[in-house]
């Protein structure tokens, strides 16, 4: 690989001549800076980012942490993390910790040797000691989607809450009673947001909730059809609100596999409004923003506190940025109707 003192030589200048063209850093001469654009062209020469990063002290690179790579959520975060970076010339280093609190802090460590200018973290939301891994670094952050408590960061999140609360009203406007619901691991902040919004929802219309009308199970789409099949073999219920669009999908295939047709027989509304549910058959009714929105939206933000990392963060100006979430009907949501015989869920 040609190095920038194989190109002074090509060329007949000195080397410092060359990083001059290269980082347009003094006036050069056009003919001088002709010969040495055409050494690099022969040569194939590629400037070392590290070299130019050290004497910058940037990279124009942020790193990405999720829990679940395999989970299409995260695969359009990722997406909307990338195309804020593009807009600002950053590029993106992703990993995939695997809900492995473990591996997520190997990860912390490899991306600050990379030397990044700033973090995005999705946590795996129950490892007690990152935080005080994260207090440590010396580059921005900004947590996405999930809050990690006593982390002193910005956040960029769905109002969770407020969108179970849409969910759960939405099937109640539409004549529903029996309501299940599936919910995520309980242990994390996500689902017991999402829990709450359902339970309130509930609580404001008077409905009461039977046992074994809420089952816990992982976000993903085996969990939830698990959970459905649960629901449907034993309480019966006429709806069914998932934690997640991925638990949702799940448990369209727990309603298909016992012949009920949904919306008529059973309606299921998810949380999140991930691409892949908008192609299910039926289409998955949801809440939530974009998921692409919201990762260009923590992207925009890291660039913005790097912008701005020379002055000290406290708690007064930690960034708060909640999107709203919003209804989003699609077929899996219908009238009730009565036309399956089914148990109250009122014990």
């Amino acid at each position: 690989m040609a190095t920038i003192k194989d190109v002074a030589a090509v060329a007949g200048v000195s080397f410092t001549t060359v990083s001059h063209v290269v980082n347009n850093s003094r006036p050069v001469s056009a003919d001088v800076r002709a010969k040495v654009e055409q050494a690099i062209r022969d040569l194939n020469y590629v400037p070392s980012a590290v070299a130019r990063s050290l004497k910058a002290r940037s990279t124009a690179t942020i790193g990405l942490v999720v829990p679940n790579g395999t989970n299409p959520y995260y695969a359009e975060l990722a997406r909307g993390v990338e195309d804020g970076c593009a807009q600002k010339g950053y590029c993106v280093f992703f990993c995939n910790s695997d809900d492995d609190p473990a591996k997520q802090r190997s990860y912390l460590r490899v991306l600050q040797e990379k030397r990044i200018d700033g973090l995005i973290v999705a946590s795996t939301g129950d490892d007690a000691v990152l935080a005080a891994t994260l207090g440590e670094t010396r580059e921005p952050i900004v947590v996405v989607d999930r809050n990690i408590e006593g982390l002193n960061a910005d956040l960029v999140q769905i109002d969770h809450e407020r969108g179970a609360w849409l969910a759960t009203r939405h099937l109640l406007e539409l004549g529903h009673s029996r309501i299940g619901c599936i919910t995520g691991p309980v242990s994390t902040a996500v689902a017991a947001m999402r829990m709450h919004g359902f339970l309130r929802a509930m609580a404001e219309r008077g409905v009461e909730i039977a046992p074994g009308a809420i089952v816990e199970a992982d976000f993903s789409g085996t969990g939830g059809y698990r959970a459905a099949a649960q629901l449907l073999d034993t309480v019966r219920p006429s709806a069914i609100f998932a934690g997640n669009d991925m638990m949702g999908i799940g448990a369209l295939r727990a309603a298909a596999e016992r012949g009920l047709r949904v919306p008529t027989d059973c309606s299921i509304i998810g949380f999140d409004d991930i691409e892949l549910g908008q192609f299910t058959w039926p289409a998955l009714s949801t809440v939530g923003q974009p998921v692409r929105a919201l990762g260009e939206m923590a992207a925009l933000t890291l660039i913005e506190r790097i912008g701005a990392s020379g002055q000290e963060r406290t708690d007064s100006t930690v960034l708060r940025r909640v999107m709203a979430p919003q209804l989003l009907p699609r077929e899996s949501t219908a009238p009730w109707c009565g036309t399956r015989e089914q148990a109250t869920l009122a014990a």
